[in-house]
């Protein structure tokens, strides 16, 4: 087996051949390699968008400029990096990390939603923290609360602010507002490309350079992408082309009237950030124009789903592994690999990968500054829950029965999701409760796959795909008040009216207001207490399992 190998069979591989030939045929793989625009449409794409295939090679020179960086932070005795970057920016570097067994552990900490936990962690090496700041544009709601505290506790150190400033790297495009904004607080910059997309990122400023702070070996990462370069122009032996193929192919109508625009991710030792890093990256990608792919990882997808098909990444015997199909290549490659293959599969999906797309994202967010706002230092404006259940708030706007209680309510979530759709649970609390522990009891009780993840950082990620794709999902947004004794939550974000439990919050309505206004199936559950409250909802989710599928 070479270094990289895409290998599929049974009907996936049938889909992927037609697709391939038909890809062949059309000059796609020479076309794409010479990045040539007009594969979107005359005008569609701009020649710079198509910039990240030159990345295995224009960033060894940033690891150079990198290097100096590195050796001035050790010196001072910084050793533990901050990642403040909510999507895309987080995952590469994370994932990064977790393909450096030999990285020191415990350097990087990553900050993109609303998590105290990871935050009080943070806090507590202060004295040999610096702070990345990535964004590709102006800073999101939570960038702007944890730059806030990290300044203020620094303050607190007694370090002056000419010291502060020297605690900051902002990793942003030349020319953005952060861009700005940095140079007015005199804090570190390394500038990026504007025209490269951020889903196609991960082997840029954005990716490596918190990664290399952190330890990591970034140059072997762009050796293994470099070496799967002279392979994508080709139109066999072409591993990228194969999994653009697959995924694009299994995206369109069968003979069978099954559409295959699912996928499951299994990585060799269970989720991880290069599963969710690829899931954005094909959320942002595709999801546009009522298509897309949707990824989700194992936990949600148990079950025999017609219109999913597994991917390996990385299985330790690919002839052995019971997935559609296995990819195996090192990350470096991985990462330029996926990035390839979504540009194929946006292709044959008839959608342009690298457009800017819609607003979803920013417009939570801005919605979710605006209940900040109108609120002040009060409350946040939210409706009253129309039934609660042992300390579970219920809001939502579907009816069911007087009198029904949460098994019920559940049951109506589940009974909602399309025959041809997907449960999407996002969890908007601190700590360690997750949708996975609830996603194999809903994808049984739904008969349908089921994807989650924590808020903020999940909706960011793969917004597009939900209110831009295909538009068949129902969602459960799960919040909660603080936990006793998290002090973090409460504590106000020094120059704004609120804390962290109540931004949290807001980006959760947001998040639901987005979802409803797109006549999507929404409910929220608040736990008022959420440890008691995740065990009893855990039950109940289990008891809706054991009835059985609701179709």
């Amino acid at each position: 087996m070479s270094g990289f190998d895409v290998l599929t069979r049974g009907d996936v591989l049938d889909s992927a051949l037609q697709a391939r030939d038909y890809l062949v045929n059309c000059g796609v793989p020479g076309a794409l390699a010479a990045k040539d625009p007009r594969l979107w449409g005359r005008r569609a794409v701009d020649h710079s968008r198509l910039g990240w295939l030159d990345l295995p090679f224009a960033s060894r020179g940033l690891l150079t400029q990198v290097d100096g960086l590195v050796g001035e932070a050790r010196r001072a005795g910084l050793d533990h990096i901050v990642l403040i970057g909510v999507g895309a920016e987080g995952l590469a570097a994370q994932a990064v990390m977790e393909a450096h067994a030999d990285a020191p552990a415990g350097t990087l900490t990553v900050l993109d939603g609303g998590d105290t936990a990871a935050l009080a962690f943070a806090l507590e090496r202060l004295d040999r923290t610096l702070v990345v700041l990535a964004s590709k544009a102006g800073v999101s709601l939570e960038g702007d609360a944890y730059r806030r505290i990290f300044a203020g506790a620094f303050r607190e150190r007694g370090l002056s602010e000419r010291e502060i400033a020297g605690r900051f790297l902002v990793i942003t495009d030349h020319g953005s507002p952060l861009h700005d904004f940095a140079r007015q607080c005199g804090y570190r910059i390394g500038l990026t490309d504007p025209y490269l997309p951020g889903h196609f990122g991960a082997l840029s400023a954005y990716g490596l350079v918190p990664a290399v702070l952190a330890g990591a070996d970034a140059g072997r990462l762009l050796e293994d992408a470099a070496a799967l370069v002279p392979s994508l122009s080709r139109d066999e032996d072409n591993p990228g082309l194969l999994l653009g193929a697959i995924l694009g192919g299994c995206a369109q109508q069968a003979p069978d009237g099954v559409t295959r625009d699912k996928v499951v991710l299994r990585g060799p030792g269970g989720s991880g950030a290069l599963g969710a890093w690829i899931s954005q990256l094909l959320a942002v990608g595709t999801g546009k124009r009522g298509r897309g792919v949707l990824a989700l990882e194992a936990p949600g997808g148990k079950g025999a789903f017609p219109d999913v098909h597994s991917i390996a990444l990385n299985p330790r015997s690919p002839a052995q592994e019971d997935a559609d199909t296995s990819v195996c290549a090192p990350l470096g490659a991985q990462f330029l690999l996926w990035e390839y293959a979504t540009a194929v599969t946006g292709w044959l999906l008839g959608v342009n990968p690298f457009e800017v797309g819609s607003t979803v994202v920013q417009d939570a967010e801005d919605d979710a500054s605006a209940l900040l706002r109108s609120a002040g230092t009060g409350p946040l404006a939210a409706e009253p829950p129309v039934y609660v259940e042992d300390g579970i708030e219920v809001h939502a706007d579907f009816p069911w029965p007087p009198g029904a209680d949460l098994f019920t309510v559940l049951g109506g979530l589940v009974g909602a999701v399309p025959a041809d759709g997907y449960l999407s649970v996002v969890t908007y609390l601190a700590g360690d409760f997750s949708g996975r522990y609830l996603a194999p009891s809903f994808a049984r009780a739904a008969g349908r796959p089921v994807v989650y993840g924590p808020g903020p950082a999940h909706p960011h990620a793969t917004g597009p795909i939900h209110k831009d794709g295909p538009g068949n999902g129902a969602f459960l947004v799960i919040t909660g008040d603080p936990a006793p004794g998290d002090e973090l939550a409460a504590h106000p974000v020094p120059g704004r009216p609120y804390g962290l439990a109540k931004l949290r919050l807001a980006r959760a309505l947001a998040e639901v207001r987005a979802l409803r206004s797109r006549g999507l199936p929404v409910l929220r559950l608040h736990l008022r207490d959420p440890v008691a409250g995740a065990g009893r909802l855990t039950e109940a989710v289990r008891a809706v399992a054991g009835a059985g599928p609701r179709r």
